[in-house]
Protein backbone atom coordinates (compact mmCIF):
# COMPACT_ATOMS: atom_id res chain seq x y z
CA UNK A 1 0.00 0.00 0.00
CA UNK A 2 1.08 3.54 -0.73
CA UNK A 3 2.88 4.38 1.29
CA UNK A 4 3.49 19.50 4.63
CA UNK A 5 5.81 48.35 13.75
CA UNK A 6 3.02 45.63 14.25
CA UNK A 7 1.36 44.33 11.90
CA UNK A 8 -1.70 45.59 12.49
CA UNK A 9 -0.75 49.15 12.02
CA UNK A 10 1.37 48.62 9.06
CA UNK A 11 -0.54 46.22 6.99
CA UNK A 12 -1.31 47.22 3.28
CA UNK A 13 -2.38 50.62 3.12
CA UNK A 14 -4.91 49.93 -0.05
CA UNK A 15 -6.80 46.81 1.55
CA UNK A 16 -9.74 47.50 3.41
CA UNK A 17 -9.53 46.10 6.62
CA UNK A 18 -12.09 42.58 7.14
CA UNK A 19 -15.49 43.34 8.17
CA UNK A 20 -16.65 41.81 11.28
CA UNK A 21 -17.83 37.80 10.38
CA UNK A 22 -20.80 36.36 10.58
CA UNK A 23 -21.05 33.86 13.58
CA UNK A 24 -20.52 30.30 12.26
CA UNK A 25 -22.70 27.69 12.52
CA UNK A 26 -21.07 25.21 14.75
CA UNK A 27 -24.25 22.94 16.25
CA UNK A 28 -24.84 19.46 16.63
CA UNK A 29 -22.35 16.31 18.28
CA UNK A 30 -23.85 17.02 21.34
CA UNK A 31 -21.31 19.93 21.92
CA UNK A 32 -20.98 23.51 20.04
CA UNK A 33 -18.09 22.05 17.45
CA UNK A 34 -15.53 24.46 17.91
CA UNK A 35 -15.18 27.77 20.17
CA UNK A 36 -16.43 30.06 18.00
CA UNK A 37 -15.40 33.04 19.94
CA UNK A 38 -12.93 33.82 22.57
CA UNK A 39 -8.94 32.78 23.13
CA UNK A 40 -7.64 29.39 22.44
CA UNK A 41 -6.12 27.74 25.56
CA UNK A 42 -2.75 26.92 26.03
CA UNK A 43 -4.00 23.43 27.47
CA UNK A 44 -7.56 22.95 26.08
CA UNK A 45 -10.37 22.85 28.57
CA UNK A 46 -11.53 19.38 29.76
CA UNK A 47 -14.64 17.33 28.51
CA UNK A 48 -17.75 19.23 28.28
CA UNK A 49 -20.14 17.59 30.81
CA UNK A 50 -24.26 16.93 30.25
CA UNK A 51 -25.23 15.83 27.11
CA UNK A 52 -23.71 12.87 24.96
CA UNK A 53 -22.69 13.11 22.04
CA UNK A 54 -25.14 13.00 18.97
CA UNK A 55 -25.35 9.90 16.78
CA UNK A 56 -24.70 10.95 13.14
CA UNK A 57 -27.91 10.13 11.31
CA UNK A 58 -29.32 13.27 13.09
CA UNK A 59 -32.34 15.10 11.77
CA UNK A 60 -32.16 17.94 9.99
CA UNK A 61 -31.12 21.48 11.60
CA UNK A 62 -33.04 24.23 12.11
CA UNK A 63 -34.05 26.69 9.07
CA UNK A 64 -30.37 28.66 8.32
CA UNK A 65 -28.31 25.97 9.34
CA UNK A 66 -26.92 23.20 7.54
CA UNK A 67 -28.37 19.97 7.03
CA UNK A 68 -27.57 16.87 8.78
CA UNK A 69 -28.00 14.73 5.96
CA UNK A 70 -24.84 13.54 4.28
CA UNK A 71 -24.20 15.05 0.48
CA UNK A 72 -21.37 14.87 -1.91
CA UNK A 73 -22.09 18.17 -3.39
CA UNK A 74 -19.19 20.06 -4.49
CA UNK A 75 -16.64 17.44 -3.36
CA UNK A 76 -14.61 15.21 -5.96
CA UNK A 77 -16.63 12.69 -5.36
CA UNK A 78 -19.25 14.12 -7.74
CA UNK A 79 -16.52 15.68 -10.26
CA UNK A 80 -13.16 16.67 -10.75
CA UNK A 81 -11.45 18.89 -13.17
CA UNK A 82 -10.32 17.30 -15.92
CA UNK A 83 -8.18 18.28 -19.35
CA UNK A 84 -10.10 18.51 -22.35
CA UNK A 85 -9.53 19.35 -26.24
CA UNK A 86 -5.66 18.76 -27.51
CA UNK A 87 -2.39 20.50 -27.82
CA UNK A 88 0.31 21.70 -25.41
CA UNK A 89 -2.48 24.27 -24.04
CA UNK A 90 -5.76 22.83 -22.30
CA UNK A 91 -8.49 23.88 -21.30
CA UNK A 92 -10.84 22.25 -18.12
CA UNK A 93 -13.87 20.65 -17.82
CA UNK A 94 -15.84 18.61 -15.00
CA UNK A 95 -14.33 15.07 -15.51
CA UNK A 96 -14.79 11.77 -13.73
CA UNK A 97 -15.56 11.74 -9.76
CA UNK A 98 -12.70 10.57 -7.80
CA UNK A 99 -14.14 7.23 -6.06
CA UNK A 100 -13.70 6.40 -1.94
CA UNK A 101 -11.07 4.11 -0.77
CA UNK A 102 -11.03 2.12 2.15
CA UNK A 103 -7.70 1.28 4.24
CA UNK A 104 -6.93 -0.93 6.61
CA UNK A 105 -3.56 -1.82 7.28
CA UNK A 106 -4.02 -0.60 10.84
CA UNK A 107 -7.52 -2.24 11.32
CA UNK A 108 -9.68 -4.33 9.70
CA UNK A 109 -13.17 -2.66 8.18
CA UNK A 110 -16.04 -4.39 10.05
CA UNK A 111 -19.32 -4.84 8.31
CA UNK A 112 -21.69 -3.10 9.54
CA UNK A 113 -20.21 0.06 10.93
CA UNK A 114 -22.03 2.44 8.75
CA UNK A 115 -25.02 1.89 10.62
CA UNK A 116 -23.27 2.21 14.42
CA UNK A 117 -21.12 5.24 13.27
CA UNK A 118 -21.07 7.91 15.92
CA UNK A 119 -19.48 11.63 14.69
CA UNK A 120 -16.75 13.02 16.54
CA UNK A 121 -15.17 15.99 14.83
CA UNK A 122 -16.24 17.17 11.42
CA UNK A 123 -13.82 20.21 9.25
CA UNK A 124 -12.10 21.54 6.68
CA UNK A 125 -8.30 21.73 5.90
CA UNK A 126 -6.63 24.80 3.66
CA UNK A 127 -3.21 24.10 2.77
CA UNK A 128 0.03 26.01 0.89
CA UNK A 129 -2.69 28.88 -0.03
CA UNK A 130 1.03 30.65 -0.60
CA UNK A 131 -1.12 34.11 -1.38
CA UNK A 132 1.51 36.11 -3.10
CA UNK A 133 2.90 39.57 -3.88
CA UNK A 134 3.86 38.84 -6.98
CA UNK A 135 5.89 42.12 -7.57
CA UNK A 136 7.76 41.65 -3.99
CA UNK A 137 11.52 42.73 -4.72
CA UNK A 138 12.78 39.50 -2.84
CA UNK A 139 11.71 37.15 -5.10
CA UNK A 140 13.52 34.93 -7.23
CA UNK A 141 11.91 34.23 -9.99
CA UNK A 142 14.63 34.38 -12.29
CA UNK A 143 15.30 30.89 -11.35
CA UNK A 144 12.39 29.07 -13.32
CA UNK A 145 14.42 27.85 -15.35
CA UNK A 146 16.18 25.67 -12.20
CA UNK A 147 12.49 24.79 -9.83
CA UNK A 148 8.47 25.42 -11.34
CA UNK A 149 8.13 26.80 -7.62
CA UNK A 150 10.28 30.24 -8.37
CA UNK A 151 7.17 31.61 -10.96
CA UNK A 152 4.57 29.86 -11.58
CA UNK A 153 1.79 31.88 -13.98
CA UNK A 154 -1.09 32.00 -12.14
CA UNK A 155 0.57 33.27 -9.13
CA UNK A 156 -1.02 37.04 -9.78
CA UNK A 157 -4.76 35.85 -8.91
CA UNK A 158 -4.08 33.83 -5.68
CA UNK A 159 -5.89 35.98 -3.73
CA UNK A 160 -8.71 35.22 -6.49
CA UNK A 161 -8.07 31.69 -6.33
CA UNK A 162 -7.99 31.93 -2.28
CA UNK A 163 -11.31 33.68 -1.96
CA UNK A 164 -13.08 30.99 -4.26
CA UNK A 165 -11.95 28.31 -1.92
CA UNK A 166 -13.74 30.12 1.17
CA UNK A 167 -16.62 30.32 -1.27
CA UNK A 168 -16.50 26.43 -2.30
CA UNK A 169 -16.81 25.87 2.31
CA UNK A 170 -19.25 28.09 2.50
CA UNK A 171 -22.49 26.67 1.70
CA UNK A 172 -20.83 22.95 2.37
CA UNK A 173 -23.76 21.32 4.38
CA UNK A 174 -21.75 18.97 6.29
CA UNK A 175 -19.50 15.96 6.09
CA UNK A 176 -20.36 14.50 2.97
CA UNK A 177 -20.12 10.96 5.30
CA UNK A 178 -21.88 12.12 8.62
CA UNK A 179 -23.50 14.98 7.66
CA UNK A 180 -22.05 16.26 10.93
CA UNK A 181 -21.72 20.29 10.60
CA UNK A 182 -18.28 21.29 9.66
CA UNK A 183 -17.15 23.26 12.74
CA UNK A 184 -13.98 24.70 11.42
CA UNK A 185 -11.06 25.22 8.93
CA UNK A 186 -7.79 24.61 9.73
CA UNK A 187 -4.86 26.21 7.24
CA UNK A 188 -1.76 24.11 7.96
CA UNK A 189 0.58 26.89 6.89
CA UNK A 190 2.28 28.47 4.09
CA UNK A 191 -0.49 31.11 4.06
CA UNK A 192 1.82 33.59 2.93
CA UNK A 193 4.71 33.32 0.23
CA UNK A 194 7.14 35.75 0.85
CA UNK A 195 7.29 36.51 4.88
CA UNK A 196 5.26 39.73 3.64
CA UNK A 197 2.91 42.15 6.24
CA UNK A 198 0.80 42.84 2.87
CA UNK A 199 0.78 39.34 2.25
CA UNK A 200 -0.77 38.69 5.56
CA UNK A 201 -3.07 41.30 5.43
CA UNK A 202 -4.19 39.38 2.15
CA UNK A 203 -4.23 36.45 3.45
CA UNK A 204 -6.06 37.68 6.93
CA UNK A 205 -8.84 39.34 4.61
CA UNK A 206 -9.61 36.23 2.70
CA UNK A 207 -10.05 34.46 5.74
CA UNK A 208 -12.34 36.32 7.64
CA UNK A 209 -13.96 38.66 5.13
CA UNK A 210 -13.24 41.81 3.64
CA UNK A 211 -12.07 43.54 0.21
CA UNK A 212 -8.62 43.15 -0.82
CA UNK A 213 -6.11 45.30 -3.59
CA UNK A 214 -3.94 42.29 -4.55
CA UNK A 215 -0.89 45.06 -5.16
CA UNK A 216 2.12 46.45 -3.84
CA UNK A 217 3.88 49.14 -4.85
CA UNK A 218 2.46 51.68 -7.31
CA UNK A 219 -1.72 51.82 -6.79
CA UNK A 220 -2.68 51.94 -10.50
CA UNK A 221 0.63 50.18 -12.51
CA UNK A 222 1.57 46.08 -12.23
CA UNK A 223 5.47 46.29 -11.73
CA UNK A 224 6.65 42.83 -12.03
CA UNK A 225 8.38 40.20 -14.29
CA UNK A 226 5.19 39.78 -16.53
CA UNK A 227 5.40 43.28 -17.46
CA UNK A 228 9.08 43.19 -18.40
CA UNK A 229 9.47 41.95 -22.15
CA UNK A 230 11.61 39.13 -20.95
CA UNK A 231 10.69 36.06 -22.81
CA UNK A 232 11.53 34.01 -19.43
CA UNK A 233 7.57 34.85 -18.15
CA UNK A 234 4.07 34.60 -19.79
CA UNK A 235 3.69 38.63 -21.01
CA UNK A 236 -0.33 38.10 -21.23
CA UNK A 237 -1.17 41.67 -22.38
CA UNK A 238 2.02 41.58 -24.70
CA UNK A 239 2.54 40.43 -28.01
CA UNK A 240 5.91 38.96 -27.41
CA UNK A 241 6.27 35.67 -28.38
CA UNK A 242 7.45 34.47 -24.50
CA UNK A 243 8.37 30.71 -24.09
CA UNK A 244 4.68 30.20 -22.60
CA UNK A 245 2.72 31.49 -25.50
CA UNK A 246 5.06 29.40 -27.38
CA UNK A 247 3.23 26.29 -25.17
CA UNK A 248 -0.38 27.85 -26.40
CA UNK A 249 -0.67 30.43 -23.31
CA UNK A 250 -2.76 33.27 -24.70
CA UNK A 251 -2.28 36.78 -24.73
CA UNK A 252 -4.95 38.11 -22.50
CA UNK A 253 -5.47 41.88 -22.57
CA UNK A 254 -5.89 43.80 -19.46
CA UNK A 255 -5.19 40.80 -17.34
CA UNK A 256 -2.60 42.89 -15.33
CA UNK A 257 -4.98 45.69 -15.01
CA UNK A 258 -7.41 42.97 -13.66
CA UNK A 259 -4.41 40.91 -11.41
CA UNK A 260 -4.32 44.66 -9.05
CA UNK A 261 -7.86 45.13 -9.16
CA UNK A 262 -9.99 44.70 -5.72
CA UNK A 263 -11.09 41.62 -5.16
CA UNK A 264 -14.40 41.13 -2.34
CA UNK A 265 -13.73 37.86 0.36
CA UNK A 266 -17.38 37.14 2.17
CA UNK A 267 -14.79 35.50 4.90
CA UNK A 268 -15.80 31.52 6.33
CA UNK A 269 -18.74 31.35 8.31
CA UNK A 270 -17.25 29.00 10.70
CA UNK A 271 -14.26 29.66 12.89
CA UNK A 272 -11.20 29.07 11.62
CA UNK A 273 -7.43 28.46 12.82
CA UNK A 274 -4.17 29.21 11.70
CA UNK A 275 -0.66 27.02 11.69
CA UNK A 276 2.31 28.80 10.77
CA UNK A 277 4.85 27.55 7.68
CA UNK A 278 8.00 28.06 6.45
CA UNK A 279 7.14 30.76 3.90
CA UNK A 280 5.26 32.71 6.73
CA UNK A 281 8.36 32.67 8.75
CA UNK A 282 11.82 33.03 6.79
CA UNK A 283 12.57 35.15 4.02
CA UNK A 284 11.92 33.61 0.61
CA UNK A 285 10.94 30.58 2.53
CA UNK A 286 14.24 29.41 3.32
CA UNK A 287 16.84 32.04 5.03
CA UNK A 288 17.01 32.76 8.46
CA UNK A 289 14.52 35.85 9.72
CA UNK A 290 16.25 38.86 10.93
CA UNK A 291 19.14 39.91 8.31
CA UNK A 292 18.69 44.11 8.35
CA UNK A 293 19.34 43.85 4.52
CA UNK A 294 16.31 41.60 3.28
CA UNK A 295 14.48 43.95 5.28
CA UNK A 296 15.56 46.88 3.34
CA UNK A 297 15.57 45.18 0.32
CA UNK A 298 12.12 44.46 0.57
CA UNK A 299 10.62 47.58 1.24
CA UNK A 300 13.30 49.25 -1.37
CA UNK A 301 12.39 50.27 -4.84
CA UNK A 302 15.00 47.42 -7.00
CA UNK A 303 14.07 43.86 -8.36
CA UNK A 304 16.09 41.67 -10.12
CA UNK A 305 14.15 39.65 -12.77
CA UNK A 306 17.24 38.27 -14.84
CA UNK A 307 20.03 35.97 -14.10
CA UNK A 308 22.78 33.85 -15.71
CA UNK A 309 21.89 29.98 -16.06
CA UNK A 310 25.00 28.98 -14.22
CA UNK A 311 24.19 31.41 -11.38
CA UNK A 312 20.58 30.55 -11.36
CA UNK A 313 21.75 26.77 -10.92
CA UNK A 314 23.97 27.56 -8.18
CA UNK A 315 21.77 29.57 -6.31
CA UNK A 316 18.88 26.67 -6.44
CA UNK A 317 21.42 24.58 -5.50
CA UNK A 318 22.65 25.98 -2.41
CA UNK A 319 18.54 26.58 -1.71
CA UNK A 320 18.27 22.92 -2.05
CA UNK A 321 20.88 21.51 0.24
CA UNK A 322 20.16 23.96 2.73
CA UNK A 323 23.93 25.53 1.43
CA UNK A 324 23.23 29.29 2.65
CA UNK A 325 20.89 29.31 5.58
CA UNK A 326 21.32 32.44 6.94
CA UNK A 327 21.04 33.79 3.40
CA UNK A 328 24.96 35.47 3.13
CA UNK A 329 25.66 34.13 -0.30
CA UNK A 330 21.94 35.35 -2.07
CA UNK A 331 22.40 38.84 -0.14
CA UNK A 332 26.21 39.04 -2.00
CA UNK A 333 24.77 38.18 -5.26
CA UNK A 334 21.42 40.94 -5.25
CA UNK A 335 24.46 43.55 -4.37
CA UNK A 336 26.86 42.13 -7.30
CA UNK A 337 23.74 42.42 -9.67
CA UNK A 338 22.19 45.86 -8.15
CA UNK A 339 22.99 48.08 -11.19
CA UNK A 340 21.29 45.46 -13.19
CA UNK A 341 17.89 45.92 -11.39
CA UNK A 342 14.75 47.06 -12.63
CA UNK A 343 13.20 49.99 -10.86
CA UNK A 344 10.17 49.91 -9.11
CA UNK A 345 8.06 52.01 -6.07
CA UNK A 346 9.50 51.50 -2.49
CA UNK A 347 6.31 50.13 -0.56
CA UNK A 348 6.98 49.44 3.34
CA UNK A 349 4.01 46.84 3.47
CA UNK A 350 6.04 44.56 1.94
CA UNK A 351 8.42 44.70 4.97
CA UNK A 352 8.67 41.51 7.01
CA UNK A 353 6.69 40.02 10.14
CA UNK A 354 8.23 38.79 13.36
CA UNK A 355 6.45 35.89 15.44
CA UNK A 356 5.19 38.95 17.83
CA UNK A 357 3.86 40.40 14.70
CA UNK A 358 2.55 37.81 13.46
CA UNK A 359 0.58 36.83 16.32
CA UNK A 360 -0.81 40.54 16.62
CA UNK A 361 -1.89 40.67 13.32
CA UNK A 362 -4.06 37.31 14.04
CA UNK A 363 -5.43 38.46 17.91
CA UNK A 364 -6.99 41.85 15.71
CA UNK A 365 -10.36 42.25 16.42
CA UNK A 366 -10.67 43.26 12.67
CA UNK A 367 -9.75 40.02 11.37
CA UNK A 368 -11.68 37.70 13.67
CA UNK A 369 -14.63 36.84 11.20
CA UNK A 370 -16.70 33.53 12.44
CA UNK A 371 -13.75 34.29 15.33
CA UNK A 372 -11.97 32.30 17.58
CA UNK A 373 -9.93 35.50 18.35
CA UNK A 374 -6.74 34.76 17.79
CA UNK A 375 -7.66 31.69 15.97
CA UNK A 376 -5.87 29.71 17.68
CA UNK A 377 -3.03 32.34 19.25
CA UNK A 378 -3.11 33.71 22.71
CA UNK A 379 -2.62 37.13 23.67
CA UNK A 380 -0.14 35.14 26.36
CA UNK A 381 2.42 34.18 23.72
CA UNK A 382 2.87 37.96 23.01
CA UNK A 383 5.94 38.42 24.99
CA UNK A 384 7.76 34.82 23.68
CA UNK A 385 6.42 34.80 19.77
CA UNK A 386 5.36 31.26 20.55
CA UNK A 387 3.53 29.87 17.93
CA UNK A 388 2.15 26.31 19.02
CA UNK A 389 -0.98 25.47 21.15
CA UNK A 390 -3.93 23.42 21.86
CA UNK A 391 -7.57 23.67 21.57
CA UNK A 392 -10.79 22.04 22.16
CA UNK A 393 -12.63 20.66 19.09
CA UNK A 394 -15.36 18.46 20.67
CA UNK A 395 -16.25 16.80 23.66
CA UNK A 396 -13.93 13.76 22.94
CA UNK A 397 -11.31 15.88 20.68
CA UNK A 398 -8.57 17.90 20.98
CA UNK A 399 -6.45 19.82 18.49
CA UNK A 400 -2.51 20.61 18.13
CA UNK A 401 -1.18 23.12 15.68
CA UNK A 402 2.60 22.84 15.78
CA UNK A 403 5.37 25.31 14.32
CA UNK A 404 7.90 22.97 12.84
CA UNK A 405 9.50 25.95 10.82
CA UNK A 406 13.36 25.93 11.85
CA UNK A 407 14.36 29.78 12.70
CA UNK A 408 17.85 28.81 11.52
CA UNK A 409 17.04 28.74 8.45
CA UNK A 410 16.15 26.36 5.19
CA UNK A 411 12.51 25.14 4.19
CA UNK A 412 12.57 21.86 5.84
CA UNK A 413 11.46 21.76 9.61
CA UNK A 414 11.86 20.57 12.63
CA UNK A 415 10.83 21.13 16.31
CA UNK A 416 12.46 22.35 19.54
CA UNK A 417 13.36 20.70 22.78
CA UNK A 418 10.35 22.73 24.90
CA UNK A 419 7.95 22.24 21.77
CA UNK A 420 8.22 18.71 21.41
CA UNK A 421 8.46 18.32 25.38
CA UNK A 422 5.11 20.62 25.23
CA UNK A 423 3.71 17.52 22.61
CA UNK A 424 4.67 15.09 24.82
CA UNK A 425 2.74 16.46 28.06
CA UNK A 426 -0.28 18.00 26.11
CA UNK A 427 -1.00 14.04 24.95
CA UNK A 428 -0.56 12.64 28.42
CA UNK A 429 -2.66 15.23 30.10
CA UNK A 430 -6.04 15.19 27.31
CA UNK A 431 -4.98 11.12 27.36
CA UNK A 432 -8.93 10.19 27.36
CA UNK A 433 -9.02 12.87 24.25
CA UNK A 434 -8.72 11.96 20.88
CA UNK A 435 -5.75 14.55 19.51
CA UNK A 436 -5.46 15.74 15.75
CA UNK A 437 -2.01 16.89 15.51
CA UNK A 438 -1.51 19.26 12.19
CA UNK A 439 1.80 21.18 11.24
CA UNK A 440 3.08 22.57 8.09
CA UNK A 441 5.98 20.08 7.19
CA UNK A 442 5.42 16.40 6.90
CA UNK A 443 7.43 13.68 9.08
CA UNK A 444 9.49 13.12 5.78
CA UNK A 445 10.32 16.91 5.65
CA UNK A 446 11.54 17.12 9.43
CA UNK A 447 15.33 16.70 8.56
CA UNK A 448 16.37 20.23 9.32
CA UNK A 449 18.20 20.00 13.04
CA UNK A 450 19.86 23.51 12.70
CA UNK A 451 19.69 25.50 16.24
CA UNK A 452 17.34 28.26 16.52
CA UNK A 453 19.62 31.42 16.88
CA UNK A 454 17.52 32.60 19.60
CA UNK A 455 18.22 29.12 21.41
CA UNK A 456 21.88 27.76 20.22
CA UNK A 457 21.58 25.51 23.01
CA UNK A 458 18.51 23.66 21.84
CA UNK A 459 18.11 20.46 20.41
CA UNK A 460 16.15 20.41 17.60
CA UNK A 461 13.75 17.10 16.79
CA UNK A 462 13.27 15.83 13.49
CA UNK A 463 10.06 13.86 12.00
CA UNK A 464 10.84 10.83 13.17
CA UNK A 465 11.34 11.95 16.66
CA UNK A 466 7.94 12.84 16.21
CA UNK A 467 6.06 9.98 14.48
CA UNK A 468 7.94 8.22 18.14
CA UNK A 469 5.91 10.42 20.39
CA UNK A 470 2.61 10.19 18.82
CA UNK A 471 2.91 6.14 18.70
CA UNK A 472 3.50 6.09 22.44
CA UNK A 473 0.53 7.93 22.99
CA UNK A 474 -2.10 5.74 21.39
CA UNK A 475 -5.05 8.98 21.62
CA UNK A 476 -2.79 10.84 18.52
CA UNK A 477 -5.39 9.23 15.94
CA UNK A 478 -3.93 11.63 12.74
CA UNK A 479 -1.06 13.80 12.02
CA UNK A 480 -2.50 16.36 9.33
CA UNK A 481 -0.04 18.24 7.37
CA UNK A 482 1.08 19.98 3.90
CA UNK A 483 3.97 21.54 2.70
CA UNK A 484 4.98 18.95 -0.17
CA UNK A 485 2.09 19.99 -2.26
CA UNK A 486 1.18 16.70 -2.79
CA UNK A 487 -1.79 14.31 -1.45
CA UNK A 488 -0.22 11.95 0.66
CA UNK A 489 -1.47 9.44 2.70
CA UNK A 490 0.97 7.20 5.55
CA UNK A 491 -0.17 4.87 8.20
CA UNK A 492 2.04 4.77 11.29
CA UNK A 493 0.70 2.00 12.99
CA UNK A 494 -1.38 3.68 15.78
CA UNK A 495 -2.02 6.74 13.94
CA UNK A 496 -2.46 7.94 10.21
CA UNK A 497 -0.53 10.89 8.52
CA UNK A 498 -2.64 12.92 5.70
CA UNK A 499 -0.78 15.66 3.97
CA UNK A 500 -2.52 17.50 1.15
CA UNK A 501 -1.85 19.29 -2.08
CA UNK A 502 -1.66 22.89 -1.78
CA UNK A 503 -3.78 25.36 -3.38
CA UNK A 504 -1.16 26.99 -5.72
CA UNK A 505 -0.39 24.19 -7.64
CA UNK A 506 -2.72 22.10 -9.83
CA UNK A 507 -5.19 20.25 -8.96
CA UNK A 508 -5.52 23.13 -5.88
CA UNK A 509 -7.31 21.18 -3.71
CA UNK A 510 -8.29 21.61 0.04
CA UNK A 511 -9.75 18.34 2.25
CA UNK A 512 -12.38 17.46 4.42
CA UNK A 513 -11.97 15.35 7.18
CA UNK A 514 -14.88 13.62 9.40
CA UNK A 515 -14.09 11.16 11.92
CA UNK A 516 -16.15 8.75 13.53
CA UNK A 517 -16.52 5.78 16.30
CA UNK A 518 -17.38 2.81 14.42
CA UNK A 519 -18.94 1.40 17.65
CA UNK A 520 -16.96 -1.82 17.03
CA UNK A 521 -13.82 -1.25 18.23
CA UNK A 522 -12.29 0.95 15.57
CA UNK A 523 -12.28 4.64 14.35
CA UNK A 524 -12.73 6.07 11.00
CA UNK A 525 -11.12 9.00 9.27
CA UNK A 526 -12.94 9.78 6.56
CA UNK A 527 -11.22 12.28 4.08
CA UNK A 528 -12.95 14.02 1.05
CA UNK A 529 -11.11 16.70 -1.11
CA UNK A 530 -12.55 19.81 -2.40
CA UNK A 531 -11.86 22.01 -5.61
CA UNK A 532 -12.58 25.73 -5.63
CA UNK A 533 -16.07 27.28 -6.71
CA UNK A 534 -14.49 28.66 -9.94
CA UNK A 535 -16.00 27.32 -13.14
CA UNK A 536 -14.15 24.45 -14.93
CA UNK A 537 -14.50 26.28 -18.10
CA UNK A 538 -12.83 30.08 -18.57
CA UNK A 539 -13.53 33.31 -21.07
CA UNK A 540 -10.36 34.83 -21.79
CA UNK A 541 -12.63 38.03 -21.97
CA UNK A 542 -14.23 37.49 -18.38
CA UNK A 543 -12.08 38.74 -16.18
CA UNK A 544 -14.31 38.91 -13.09
CA UNK A 545 -13.31 37.90 -10.04
CA UNK A 546 -14.82 35.01 -10.47
CA UNK A 547 -13.24 34.45 -14.15
CA UNK A 548 -10.10 34.96 -12.69
CA UNK A 549 -10.14 32.31 -10.46
CA UNK A 550 -11.23 29.75 -12.82
CA UNK A 551 -8.15 30.93 -15.18
CA UNK A 552 -6.34 30.46 -11.72
CA UNK A 553 -6.94 27.21 -12.33
CA UNK A 554 -6.70 26.66 -15.62
CA UNK A 555 -2.97 28.07 -15.92
CA UNK A 556 -2.07 25.71 -12.88
CA UNK A 557 -3.16 23.34 -14.87
CA UNK A 558 -0.98 24.41 -17.84
CA UNK A 559 1.75 25.93 -16.00
CA UNK A 560 5.48 24.45 -17.41
CA UNK A 561 6.98 21.61 -14.74
CA UNK A 562 4.63 21.19 -12.64
CA UNK A 563 4.38 17.78 -11.47
CA UNK A 564 1.71 15.74 -12.81
CA UNK A 565 1.83 13.43 -9.46
CA UNK A 566 0.88 16.04 -7.07
CA UNK A 567 -3.08 14.67 -6.93
CA UNK A 568 -1.41 11.41 -5.53
CA UNK A 569 -2.64 7.88 -5.64
CA UNK A 570 -6.66 6.91 -5.42
CA UNK A 571 -5.77 5.78 -2.07
CA UNK A 572 -4.22 9.33 -1.44
CA UNK A 573 -7.30 11.18 -1.98
CA UNK A 574 -10.79 10.03 -0.84
CA UNK A 575 -10.48 7.74 1.92
CA UNK A 576 -12.05 6.10 4.95
CA UNK A 577 -8.63 5.26 7.01
CA UNK A 578 -9.09 2.47 10.26
CA UNK A 579 -7.82 2.55 13.03
CA UNK A 580 -8.01 0.17 16.25
CA UNK A 581 -9.38 2.42 19.32
CA UNK A 582 -6.61 2.88 21.68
Amino acid sequence: MSRTTSVASALDRRSLLAAAGAVGVSAGLGLAFGPGGGEAEASPPPRAGGAGRRAVRAAPGAPGEPSAAPSTAGTTLRTVSAPRGSGSYRGLTGGPAWARVTRTEPAAAKSGREDRRTALASFVQFTDLHVVDVQHPLRYEYMRSQTASAWRPQEALSVAGAVSLVERVNPLRGGPVTGAPLSFVMTTGDNTDNNSRTELDWFLSTMSGGRIVPNSGDPKVYEGVQDSGLKLYWQPDSAVRDSDKQLGFPRIVGFLDAAIREVNSPGLRMPWYSTVGNHDGLPGGCYAPGRGFFADFAVGGRKLETLPEAEGAALWKAVQKGLDPKGKNFEELLKKYARKMRSVTPDPGRAPFTPREYLEAHLDPRYKGAGPVGHGYTAAALDTGRLYYSFRISDDVIGISLDTTDPGGHYEGSLGTAQLRWLERTLKEHRDDYALIFSHHTSASMRNLRPDPARPGEKRHGGDEVVSVLERHRNAVAWINGHSHKNRITPHGTFWEISTASHIDFPQLARIVELVDNGDGTLSLFTTLIESAAPYRTDVTDLSQTGLAALYRELSFNAPGTRSTLAGDPDDRNTELLLKKP
